[in-house]
């Protein structure tokens, strides 16, 4: 009596997981999981270069003062992005995703001009300090860029199984959505071939 109360109970569990499995939903959270995993690397990476600006910018400091603006857009920048609490759920949130963007976008515009400083400055890109600092941001860029790529990819294999019948059924059933991906804001002005100018006038 007993055995068949729990094959009573068991059958239809066992019935529901087949059925879940069978309609996509262990791929939705399997690439779910994927996609959280993937923009936590990312803000992993976006940290290190936030750690770094204080150090960068303090080295400048003592050999371009006159380059005032630059270093307060730089400080400025790196203080907008520590304003946003960057968590996991940040994928789910367009609006907090794209202003999210914008201010790694700028800190990443205001790291470049601080960077073109040293052109100026002959102690500065000699200084030892200076150099290894240089290298690891040139370094953590690379990095950004590979975690974004990541990113990208993980969201695009997510984004097209929750789109794609039949497990856009389950995806609308459990209230999944699709994650929000990286662009560029400036899109129209990075697709014109630049202009090269060796100032021979012609």
């Amino acid at each position: 009596m007993i055995r068949s109360a729990r094959l009573f109970v068991g059958l239809p569990l066992v019935l529901l997981s087949l059925l879940l499995s069978g309609c996509g939903y262990n791929a939705i959270q399997r690439q779910e999981e994927a996609v959280n995993a993937a923009w936590s690397e990312v803000l992993n990476q976006y940290q290190r270069r936030a750690d770094l600006v204080p150090n960068l910018v303090n080295t400048v400091k003592g050999y371009a003062r006159q380059e005032k603006d630059v270093l307060t857009e730089v400080t400025e920048a790196r203080s907008r992005v520590g304003s946003i609490q960057a968590t996991p759920e940040l994928v789910n949130d367009p609006e907090a995703f794209n202003r999210f963007q914008q201010a790694q976008g700028q800190l990443s515009s205001a790291l470049s001009r601080l960077l073109m400083v040293s052109e100026n400055y002959p102690q500065l890109k000699s200084d030892t300090v200076f150099r290894d600092l240089q290298a690891q941001l040139e370094g953590t860029e690379n990095r950004i860029t590979v975690a974004r790529k990541r990113y990208i990819d993980s969201v695009q294999e997510y984004n097209v199984t929750i789109r794609s019948f039949p497990t856009n059924l389950t995806a609308k059933m459990f209230d999944y959505s699709t994650k929000s991906n990286f662009s560029v804001e400036n899109e129209a002005e990075i697709s014109r071939p630049p202009a090269v100018d060796f100032g021979t006038g012609e």
